[in-house]
């Protein structure tokens, strides 16, 4: 079995020289207006004052909803002195069962100009945390590349975790190569209709699979440095649904064989109704143990056992 221990390194990013940081800024804000970051494609100039918001009810600037020391996610992550989340507002996928509807659908949170988004980013560096854990992401990629760069000139030194609901263009995870250390998508489906019913996205899972590949070629496997904790590599999620829903075996085959069988997977069992969910006849009720069982199972047969 392969180790996955290795010496820490300096994060990706503080190797980009002024003119790389210039290109990816440049290109990334062009895919905003008209507007392509995401497989929604809305066209929308984002850019440009009074011209409209995009799909993801987002303009030029990242609204934040909170930021800190964060326990509950993976251990890798968190280690002993938390992952340091930023949570954006909004986001482009319309998920009728989201835990977080409040902040991405509703939109709680607050407007943030690039230079007070690299603040947040010192913020957490300096409050110990282990990364910089940038949580829906996907819809404000210029703006997380501009403030990375400022926050890189004042200091900034712990990896990147771009934690995304996986509906992701190719074009845009591109331009995160050497901005990114750690990749940490969900595959939260493996056929197209439960994908159409539950997030408005039927083409989610060619999306998605082709997306997370990208982003494995980028960084590879997860790899933890002597204490455990994550410095670099790919960390995808999967959430049980009731029925299998999502599709599970399709979703942990595809990582298996066409990822990696060392993929480091988080199979997770805490789906409970929230928003539009509550009362629905598929997806109404919580799983059951023996489906998130048999889920593991399906795991281990496919070969992946990070788990």
């Amino acid at each position: 079995m392969r180790s996955f221990t290795v010496e820490p390194k300096q994060p990706a990013y503080l190797s980009l020289s002024e003119a790389q940081w210039d290109d990816k800024i440049d290109k990334a804000r062009k895919l905003a207006s008209p507007c392509r970051l995401c497989p929604r494609q809305c066209q929308v100039m984002r850019l440009e004052p009074e011209q409209g918001l995009g799909v993801c009810k987002t303009g030029a600037w990242a609204r934040v909803s909170s930021l800190g020391p964060h326990f509950g996610e993976e251990p890798p992550l968190v280690g002993t002195r938390g992952s340091g989340t930023i949570f954006f507002s909004y986001c482009n996928l319309g998920c009728i069962f989201c835990q977080n509807y409040s902040i991405a659908h509703l939109g709680e949170g607050r407007l943030v100009s690039d230079k007070e988004l690299s603040q947040m980013m010192l913020r957490v560096q300096a409050q110990g945390c282990h990364n910089v854990n940038l949580v829906t992401p996907t819809h404000v990629v210029p703006n997380i590349l501009a403030a990375v760069r400022l926050a890189a000139r004042q200091g900034l030194k712990i990896p990147l975790v771009y934690n995304t609901g996986g509906y992701d263009s190719l074009k845009t995870i591109r331009l995160l190569a050497d901005v990114v250390d750690i990749y940490m998508p969900d595959l939260k489906y493996g056929e197209s209709e439960p994908a159409a019913e539950f997030s408005a996205a039927p083409d989610y899972p060619a999306i998605s699979l082709a997306a997370v590949r990208e982003m494995h070629r980028q960084v590879g496997d997860l790899v933890l440095d002597e204490r455990g904790i994550a410095v670099r590599g790919l960390l995808v999620r999967h959430l049980v649904l009731p029925d299998d829903l999502a599709g599970t075996k399709q979703v942990l085959r595809y990582i298996a064989t066409e990822i990696s069988s060392d993929t480091y997977v988080n199979i997770m069992a805490q789906y409970r109704p929230y928003y539009q969910a509550v009362g629905h006849p598929a997806i109404g009720r919580r799983i059951t143990a023996k489906e998130y069982q048999r889920a593991l199972a399906l795991a281990r047969q496919a070969g992946l056992y990070r788990l």
